[in-house]
């Protein structure tokens, strides 16, 4: 970086990158600068920080003495997500793995002034460098994890999210954190556990931002994502006592999956079927009429989820009566505020014999902003026809919400939505609800195990499967699925089971 100098009549102020002979006046200044925490930068993490990434090591020297510092390196942070610690950033003996010259976010592991020169604004100075940095970079963003040096004293009466409230309306005086706000940063998340060590601020952490407004994205025309982050909710059927007790729940894993900056979340099948034991006295087909009556509330509450947390939420599926029909409906809820939805098509024996219900009649791909996707309602999975459809209309991503009691039922969804996902050189998605629901006619018992199926071949997993929960445990899984290797699949795979097919002798094609 070029180097800054600031004059005046006591200081001769200079704003450089550091270099490997500053190491001991660096230890010096954070040894009275953090006397009670226990970890300190050895000489080898500065050089390869120095190394990987020289112009995010940024010093402030006053008449050619070292007296403030700033660390920083890059990251993607779509792999980091919101919810860390420090050791993941810096990695496994402060090896730096996260680094990567090709990331979108600018990190700072560390800023450091010598307390006799606080009241020079040497840490703004240093945010401002940051700042510049990250423009000329063109990164989205700057993050850190940020100390609550005084929350120790207010502990006992205060939750950190109540600290940083009084903080912000300066009820309370935290110097770190008071600082950051000063400095155009927002508070993101608490972050428990940041750092262990951290006795004055209980290990908490606040996760702090400021956004590079002069970021400016690829202007590829037609440019798309090259991935997609996944996350399936293996759901826990558990008595709600009312709507806002089962919101609650919801947002718990809407919030909980956006945090690792997920661009799907899946829910099962029914998967508000806890709501339906206040009418447990009726028939079962009068208790699903009347779950239906939540039916639009839900789908708002979860499309405000989807804009609130920026994911696209696939809301399993809810009963629909409507035109004197009861439907099993899907919704797509789009983080840009829009929705659309997707009947079940074949309804099972049971379903049309206890509840009347009645399968939909269209099928089509939706678009989205992290790929084109299908869904299907558990039992349509099991019928080929569906899904090669889909397939032949550019889908990447097949989203099947399940609901299975018993483990052959459960087979029966998950060894199908494999063949789906080979078939069609695609990656198949399974969200099924888990444990029991005493009270509940046709919901009292669930088996199932949610998971991310890939087509077969050497750019994806041997075993076809990206990755599973544990069996009936509440539980969920996050990952990424590479498009890009979709497309050489259809191309140069080693099978190519889309391109093979042969149309001069069959062919798939929707009657309506």
């Amino acid at each position: 970086m070029e180097t800054k100098v600031v004059e005046n009549t006591s200081h001769l102020l200079n704003i450089r990158n550091i270099v490997i002979e500053d190491y001991d006046t660096m230890m010096e200044v954070m040894n009275r600068s953090y006397p009670t925490m226990n970890e300190m930068w050895h000489k080898k993490h500065i050089s390869s920080l120095i190394e990987i990434f020289p112009e995010g090591q940024i010093c402030v020297e006053d008449n050619g003495q070292l007296v403030a510092f700033a660390l920083s390196i890059i990251i993607d942070y779509k792999k980091i997500g919101d919810s860390h610690t420090y050791a993941q950033i810096i990695g496994k003996q402060a090896a730096f793995d996260e680094h990567d010259s090709d990331g979108d976010v600018l990190y700072g592991i560390d800023v450091c002034v010598d307390p006799k020169y606080r009241g020079l604004r040497l840490g703004r100075r240093l945010y401002d460098a940051r700042k510049e940095l990250c423009e000329n970079l063109n990164l989205k963003s700057i993050l850190a994890g940020g100390r609550m040096p005084n929350y120790h004293k207010h502990s006992d009466k205060l939750s950190p999210k109540e600290y940083i409230q009084k903080v912000r309306e300066k009820e309370i005086y935290d110097p770190v954190l008071y600082f950051q706000m000063s400095n155009d940063f927002h508070v993101k998340k608490v972050l428990k556990n940041y750092l262990p060590d951290d006795k004055d601020s209980k290990q908490n952490a606040v996760l702090i931002e400021w956004n590079n407004i002069y970021y400016q994205e690829s202007t590829d025309i037609g440019a798309s994502k090259s991935s997609a982050r996944i996350g399936v909710v293996q759901w826990q059927l558990r008595s709600v006592s009312n709507l806002e007790s089962f919101f609650d729940n919801v947002e718990f894993f809407v919030d909980a999956v956006s945090g690792y900056k997920a661009d799907f979340v899946l829910f099962p099948e029914l998967f508000n079927a806890p709501l339906m034991a206040e009418f447990n006295d009726d028939t079962a087909a009068t208790a699903i009429r009347n779950l239906a009556g939540y039916t639009d509330e839900i789908r708002d509450k979860m499309l405000q989820f989807a804009l609130e947390y920026n994911i696209n939420i696939i809301a399993g599926s809810m009963p629909v009566y409507e035109n004197d029909k009861l439907y099993n409906v899907s919704y797509l809820l789009r983080r840009n505020g829009t929705y659309e939805t997707q009947a079940k098509i074949h309804v099972t024996p049971a379903e049309r014999a206890d509840w009347g219900m009645t399968g939909g009649d269209k099928i089509k791909v939706f678009d989205t902003d992290a790929g084109k996707i299908g869904i299907l309602i558990c039992y349509d999975s099991e019928f080929p026809e569906l899904s090669r459809i889909l397939a032949e209309q550019g889908m990447q991503i097949l989203f099947v919400p399940f609901a299975t009691d018993m483990q052959n039922g459960y087979l029966r969804v998950r060894i199908c939505s494999q063949a789906r996902a080979i078939e069609n050189e695609c990656y198949v998605a399974i969200s099924g609800s888990v444990g029991n629901l005493p009270k509940v006619v046709n919901m009292d018992i669930q088996f199932g195990q949610s998971a991310v199926f890939s087509p077969s071949d050497f750019a994806f997993p041997s075993n076809a499967t990206v990755a599973e929960g544990t069996p009936n445990t509440e539980n969920t899984i996050i990952c990424d699925v590479d498009l890009n290797d979709l497309k050489h699949l259809h191309s140069q795979g080693s099978v190519r089971n889309l391109k093979d097919r042969r149309h001069d002798l069959y062919e798939v094609k929707l009657k309506k």
